[in-house]
């Protein structure tokens, strides 16, 4: 071989030596450049993903948004009045008297005098002894819709005064009977047990009732949440009560409470309720 075959070999293996590390060069580079682009769309989805479950943690509740909710949206039953529709009042108009009734529907209190008082206080309604103003609070879900807080003990309370919106928006005697069955010893449940918050529960309550009893127009109110605006809006008026009320039940009359043998509070046998109406009807 000759010398000057030998130097042509060895420059060419140089060339392709040196070729072949360019290539590899390029490879090593685009896949750098692959390996930077994954990792910088996966920190990116990171983030985003931290962003948006931080931007959903403080993103306010349904319950939240219904208690801010402006009056020009809230949506109250029928049968109501005055601002956000929050004054339900129930009897007939030539009775001289209003007796306002301040009850939590979870409050076992209010569930044991609806069954034992409640038939009685029905009857002076129907009969025109007083009319009857219903104010319903939402305090044993820990709300506080004065400061605007909503609790975290459940969401009982303010399902049901939403149900009771709805049956109200049928009738008042609508209204009446369904808090009546609410309250009664098949179904109101303990007040650690918050059955309340389910609507599905709600509507088999409502089903013993002959107005409502597949209702559709109820129970979509009910599933719709249709006057969970307006149920907000009726715990604001209890914790904002000016008769000093700050527990359930309790009845008063001419801006004074109404209590039993203790003095303190609501009459829970009807013999304690008779005296306590009877002086309050006379003052």
């Amino acid at each position: 071989m000759s010398k000057r075959n030998t130097q042509q070999s060895k420059s060419a293996a140089r060339e392709r030596l040196r070729a072949e590390r360019e290539r590899q060069a390029k490879r090593d580079k685009t896949k750098r450049q692959a390996i930077v682009g994954v990792s910088i769309v996966a920190v990116l989805a990171i983030a985003g993903g931290v962003g948006y479950a931080v931007m959903q943690a403080n993103k306010p509740s349904h319950w939240e948004t219904a208690m801010d909710a402006k009056s020009s949206a809230v949506k109250a039953p029928k049968n109501t009045s005055g601002k956000d529709g929050t004054t339900v009042v129930i009897g007939k108009a030539g009775a001289k008297k209003t007796m306002k009734i301040y009850e939590d529907s979870r409050c076992p209190v209010c569930a044991s005098f609806e069954q034992t008082v409640g038939p009685q206080l029905h009857k002076d309604v129907e009969a025109g002894k007083f009319k009857l103003q219903y104010v319903g609070g939402t305090f044993l879900d820990g709300d506080d819709s004065a400061k605007g807080d909503v609790g975290t003990n459940g969401e009982g309370s303010k399902n049901a005064l939403s149900a009771l919106g709805a049956a109200l928006n049928v009738s008042q005697d609508s209204f009446l009977d369904f808090k009546t069955a609410l309250y009664s010893a098949k179904f109101h449940p303990e007040e650690n047990e918050d059955k309340l918050k389910d609507d599905d529960y709600l509507i088999k309550i409502a089903d013993t009732v002959d107005s409502l009893k597949g209702n559709k127009a109820f129970q979509k109110d009910v599933t719709n949440g249709t006057y969970d605006d307006w149920a907000m809006k009726m715990s604001k008026s209890f914790d904002t009560n000016k008769d000093g009320v700050t527990g359930t039940p309790s009845l008063v009359v001419d801006g004074k409470k109404l209590t039993g043998s203790d003095g303190q509070n609501a009459p829970m046998t009807v013999a304690e309720y008779k005296t306590a109406t009877e002086k309050a009807l006379k003052g």
